[in-house]
């Protein structure tokens, strides 16, 4: 059963029957609990993990052991404590601000990004992997458990997924530790860029992490061009056309997990219009007629 924020509280050395701690709630989320709470004058995050979010593919103890190694790069929160076996996570809160969107896609900011990633991706291993085409065979076993309707085309769908792993295991994969959620809410800036919510981090493909961010930010080509160039220091064929394949593969993982959170979420949001979206968008780039010849440059 999942603890009550007193419980929690109580569980976590020093805290246990204080009376002047100082909580609030962190909004935000869509999956877990967040509270601020300050204590001796210091501030920290109380993760407060949602229900069934394993069927998600979230594994707390790999949350842990990715923040921890981030937040010891300076990039990701300083992880305080970890709730066992609740897998709830304490952050040192980090007093930054939010970036926007239009701030992110500036070739300073992408650069900024650019570096945090790197070193994200030159840690040593951690646990988990992540990878899309195994994260959808997962994901639709559970909604179909779940008896959430499917989109008519998700055949169609399916065969263009199994095309894209095709092309992109044609050359071995070296996988190395990646976040894999680099939505805009996951940025802070308090005079360097950090990243937050390490749920889905795991060993996987850095151009995921790339087009992630690339997707998410809604970046144009003369930022992808950016990205890439900070990142490899040219822009090839191979290095374009596998960026703007996987930004596809990140609408049908999010799609995906629209549809998961649509059959066991208990939460008041519309799980079902996000998938929705997701899988629109994925049809529409899959139908793109660079496609074929971005799979044929991967390849």
């Amino acid at each position: 059963m999942p603890l009550t924020l007193e419980q929690a509280i109580a569980r976590v050395p020093g805290w246990e029957g204080r009376l002047d701690l100082k909580i609030a709630p962190l909004g935000g989320g869509i999956t877990n609990s967040n509270f601020w709470i300050e204590v001796d004058g210091e501030a920290f995050v109380l993760r407060i993990a949602g229900t069934n979010t394993e069927l998600l593919g979230i594994d707390r103890d790999h949350e842990y052991a990715a923040n921890l190694a981030a937040g010891q790069l300076g990039i990701g929160p300083e992880v305080v404590y970890f709730i066992q076996p609740e897998g709830y996570l304490v952050t040192r809160f980090i007093a930054g601000r939010r970036l926007e969107p239009d701030e992110m896609r500036q070739p300073e900011t992408i650069q900024m990004a650019v570096e945090a990633l790197r070193k994200v991706h030159a840690l040593p291993a951690i646990p988990g992997e992540f990878w899309v085409p195994h994260i959808v065979a997962a994901y639709s076993q559970v909604a179909r458990q779940y008896a959430v309707p499917f989109p008519e085309n998700f055949d169609w769908l399916l065969e263009r997924l199994a095309q894209a792993e095709a092309a992109l295991t044609s050359r071995p994969l070296v996988f190395h530790p990646c976040h894999n959620d680099l939505l805009n809410e996951n940025f802070l800036f308090d005079g360097r860029l950090r990243i937050l919510d390490w749920e889905y981090a795991g060993m996987g493909d850095p151009f995921f992490d790339l087009a992630n961010l690339s997707v998410n930010h809604d970046f144009g080509d003369d930022q992808d061009r950016c990205l890439l160039e900070s990142y490899f220091g040219e822009v090839t064929p191979e290095r374009w056309a596998r960026l703007k394949v996987m930004r596809i593969l990140s609408d049908y993982r999010e799609a995906m997990w629209g549809l998961v959170q649509t059959g066991v979420s208990q939460l008041d949001f519309d799980f079902r219009d996000y998938a929705d979206k997701h899988f629109r968008r994925l049809t529409g780039n899959l139908q793109d007629p660079r496609w074929e010849q971005w799979i044929k440059e991967i390849s």
